[in-house]
C-alpha cells in the first residue's frame, strides 16, 4: 500500500512556478485602469454635482428668506465683501423692489450618524433667524430626520432670536437646544422628543455660524443693501 502511494506521489505532475513578475504587471495594469476610471467618473460627475448643489441652494435661499425673489452671492470675512476669494459664502436675498430681505448662510454640525449641513435665513433688521433648510443629513429615518420636516420643530426658526451684544462682537445669548416642551426664551430651540442629538446638532450649527457671521453682516450691512 505504501509503495502504491509513493509511486502515485512520484508520478504526480509538478505545477509550474507562479509567474510573479507577470502577475504583478497584470495587477499594476488593473490598478492603473481602475484609478483612471475613478478619475474619469469624478471629472464627469463633478459639474453635475455642482449644478445640483447650486439648484438646491437657490431653492433653499427663497425658503429661508421669506419674500425674497432674487439673490446675489458673496464671500464675507473680516476684510469685508467680495464676489469671490476669502471668507464664507453668503447669499443676499432681495424682494421685488430690490430691498434686502435677508441673508442666507450655511451651517454644519455633527449629528447622530454624520455631519448635518443646513442653510438658514438671517434678518439683519430684527436680528433673528427666519428659517432653516436641511441640505444634507443621514439621520435615522422616522427619528433624526424629523429635523427637516417636523412642523413644530421648524416653527422654532420663524423668528429665533440672534441679537448681538452691546459691543456687536457676538450674540447676546447663545442659541441653544433645550428639552422638548421646555423652551422659555426666544433664543432657545425646542428639541424633538426622541431625536435630541439631531436637534442639538441644528442648534450648534446655528449658534457657531451666527456667532461668527452675524457681527460681520451688521458691520457690512450698508454694502449688502446696495449690492443689488
Amino acid at each position: 500500500m505504501s509503495e502504491s502511494v509513493d509511486t502515485q506521489a512520484q508520478e504526480a505532475p509538478l505545477l509550474p512556478p507562479t509567474p510573479s513578475a507577470a502577475m504583478l504587471r497584470t495587477l499594476g495594469l488593473v490598478a492603473a485602469i481602475s484609478g483612471f476610471l475613478v478619475v474619469l467618473v469624478y471629472q464627469f460627475t463633478l459639474p453635475i454635482i455642482a449644478e445640483n448643489q447650486r439648484i438646491a441652494i437657490e431653492k433653499a435661499v427663497f425658503e429661508v428668506v421669506p419674500g425674497a425673489v432674487s439673490r446675489k452671492d458673496f464671500r464675507l470675512g473680516p476684510q469685508g465683501l467680495a464676489a469671490e476669494g476669502e471668507g464664507e459664502a453668503v447669499y443676499a436675498a432681495y424682494d421685488a423692489d430690490s430691498k434686502l430681505r435677508g441673508i442666507a448662510l450655511e451651517g454644519a454640525a455633527q449629528g447622530y450618524q454624520d455631519v448635518i449641513k443646513l442653510l438658514y435665513g438671517y434678518d439683519p433688521e430684527c436680528q433673528c433667524i427666519t428659517g432653516i433648510k436641511i441640505l444634507k443629513m443621514t439621520e435615522t429615518p422616522g427619528l433624526g430626520d424629523k429635523i427637516a420636516k417636523d412642523p413644530e420643530f421648524l416653527a422654532n426658526f420663524e423668528a429665533l432670536d440672534a441679537q448681538l451684544n452691546a459691543a456687536g462682537t457676538a450674540l447676546a445669548e447663545a442659541i441653544v437646544t433645550v428639552k422638548a416642551g421646555t423652551k422659555q426664551h426666544p433664543w432657545e430651540i425646542d428639541a424633538i422628543s426622541g431625536a435630541t442629538i439631531s436637534s442639538n446638532a441644528v442648534g450648534r450649527a446655528l449658534n457657531e455660524s451666527a456667532q461668527r457671521m452675524a457681527p460681520l453682516i451688521q458691520r457690512y450691512l450698508p454694502e449688502l443693501e446696495q449690492r443689488q
